[in-house]
């Protein structure tokens, strides 16, 4: 707590983490747990004027080299109107209680519990078929880390759900929204699903994104053959 009574950013992380034991503290307001190849978070997002927080869950796959770790299926707190619902510092003890159930009720992945595999892939499929219903256009990240985080668990027959899908979807995406490097969809499928046959290969890349992004100190709740460890406190 700070002079002018409002809590510092260290206390307000330890808070959180007091509430969500299954998660473990990464950095300053920022919450992560391993699930194997994936890590899920709750980042307590800085608004723009630095005067509060937004609760956000995410996920991020570490199937692939990327250079921070990402806010994929990422969900704000947010108020029935849906416009976002950030947390004061200075009324943080007031408002603490409300933001934690609130995130807990919104959050598509549960909190408390561990998900699964299962969970979490389909979640990144059920964003892929929002993304074009809403005409947000192509959901290329989340069929790759969708298909690429169920290989690398060993999931061979959901990863190839997951390439099922892709292909389904991929036929609808707009040209206009595609990357600008987009080999064409037979390419891509093609090479997602050699890079989904090597899951040695991605268990690297999923071992040096742990290295890089400094997770030792996080739990990893999936054993390498791919057997949940449920307990969380």
């Amino acid at each position: 707590m700070t002079a002018s009574g409002v809590p510092t950013a260290g206390r307000v992380t330890k808070e959180w983490a007091a509430e969500f034991p299954g998660f473990d503290a990464w950095k300053s307001l920022h919450l992560l747990r391993r699930i194997g190849p994936v890590v899920q978070g709750i980042c307590l997002d800085r608004t723009t004027g630095d005067d509060g927080y937004l609760p956000t869950v995410h996920v991020h796959a570490l199937t692939r080299e990327f250079p921070v770790v990402s806010l994929m299926l990422g969900q704000r707190s947010a108020r029935p109107s849906g416009m976002p619902d950030p947390v004061l510092f200075a009324r943080h003890e007031r408002d603490f209680a409300h933001a934690v159930g609130a995130l807990r009720e919104q959050s598509r992945l549960p909190l408390d519990e561990l998900p699964s595999i299962d969970e979490i892939v389909r979640q990144y499929h059920a964003e892929a078929r929002r993304r074009l219903e809403k005409g947000h256009g192509a959901a290329v990240p989340e069929m790759e880390d969708s298909v690429l985080v169920a290989a690398a668990a060993g999931r061979d027959e959901l990863a190839g759900e997951g390439l099922v899908l892709a292909r389904e979807l991929s036929a609808s995406w707009p040209k206009s929204s595609m990357p600008f490097d987009w080999p064409g969809s037979d390419a891509w499928l093609d090479g997602l699903a050699v890079r989904a046959g090597d899951r040695e290969s991605l268990l690297s890349v999923v071992r040096g994104q742990a290295i890089a992004h400094k997770l030792g100190k996080i739990r990893d709740h999936l054993a390498p053959d791919g057997v949940r460890h449920d307990r969380l406190a």
